[in-house]
């Protein structure tokens, strides 16, 4: 027989205890559950409601301590500890969320050019798509419908594959129109090829050669921001978003030809905007430990409130905000089911 849980044997103890006022004895004692056992018995005397408050906030202070130390002993802080938890399951820190007319078409073009998996799909009432989450690789991206509120917005996505060549050809044969074909003569040094696809979205798709962005390995989604004054950019995500800089490319004259921020367990990349790759505001899903803060923060920085924090329905503490360059900015902390 498995051997049962520490917390399993307490709430058996004090189920009993709740009961008749007697511990349940243990074949083989935890030393843990003993201390606490020896707690309730200590209280077993007070009148019924007293022994239950009393029994619960003793209790309760107990496993915080408890837990404080384990964190403790493995080197993590308390705030560490839930921050661990406050992604979505699924999802990155980071992630695009593409509005677009026809989200049921766009996913299927994504299907057919990048083999992406449909995980989610809210519909509305006349058919049309709320909300959707589809993975590709292992990043993922969030569609839906435009409408009245949020109009159709398209954005470049860096897209990491194992054959961009293939990828690509793809996208054409799904209606994409052609940047340029795949080239290892791109500065990154990564073989590079780029797409327009139907829907108004730029494709940098690429197999990595070179440097790997990102602390925990590529993520195959990356969302590209090109701006004006990319440069200002960099200092308003550290302020707002505690985001860090893990590769800037300046000319000498100041301009940002490529910058990699990370933000969490994510990056995303941005430049200045040139010839073709102008400006595209978009919509950028962020998952943080501490939605309140950060959207204070960003409100600091310099972002225009879109939704004060909230409890979100869907099991989320969300806000949003606007940054200077019109980049809307959806923050949630998951606060599980």
């Amino acid at each position: 027989m498995a051997k049962r849980s520490l917390a399993l044997q307490l709430d058996e103890v004090v189920q009993a205890m709740l009961v008749s006022l007697q511990p349940r004895s243990e074949k083989e004692p935890n030393r843990e559950l003993a201390s606490l056992q020896r707690v309730a018995q200590e209280l077993r005397d007070l009148p019924r409601e007293q022994f239950r408050a009393a029994l619960k906030s003793d209790l309760q202070r107990r496993a915080s301590m408890s837990e404080s130390t384990a964190a403790a002993k493995t080197g993590m802080g308390e705030a560490q500890a839930r921050a661990i938890h406050y992604l979505r399951p699924g999802l990155t820190s980071i992630t695009p969320y593409i509005i677009v007319r026809g989200a049921a078409q766009f996913i299927e073009f994504l299907k057919s050019s990048f083999e992406a998996t449909e995980r989610m799909r809210v519909p509305t009432p006349d058919g049309k798509i709320m909300h959707a989450e589809v993975a590709i690789g292992n990043g993922a991206i969030e569609v839906s419908d435009g409408s009245e509120a949020y109009p159709a917005a398209p954005q470049a996505i860096h897209l990491y594959v194992d054959d961009p060549d293939a990828a690509y050809a793809r996208t054409l044969q799904g209606g994409a129109t052609s940047f340029y074909a795949p080239t290892d003569d791109h500065p990154s040094g990564d073989r590079w090829g780029a797409v327009k696809d139907p829907f108004g979205n730029h494709w940098y798709i690429a197999k990595p050669r070179g440097w790997t962005p990102g602390p925990e390995g590529l993520r195959s989604v990356q969302p590209y921001l090109h701006l004006r004054e990319a440069d200002k950019m960099i200092p308003f995500l550290e302020a707002a978003f505690g985001a860090e800089a893990m590769g800037v490319h300046k000319s000498p004259e100041g301009i940002v030809h490529h910058a990699t921020i990370r933000i969490g367990n994510a990056t995303l990349e941005i430049d200045e905007a040139h010839g073709e790759f102008q400006p595209m505001p978009c919509h950028l899903h962020i998952y943080v430990p501490d939605t309140d803060a950060v959207y204070a923060q960003a409100l600091r920085a310099g972002a225009s409130s879109i939704d004060a924090p909230r409890n979100a329905p869907y099991s989320d503490r969300a806000a949003g905000v606007k940054d200077a360059w019109g980049n809307s900015w959806f923050m949630a902390t998951y606060l599980g089911q």
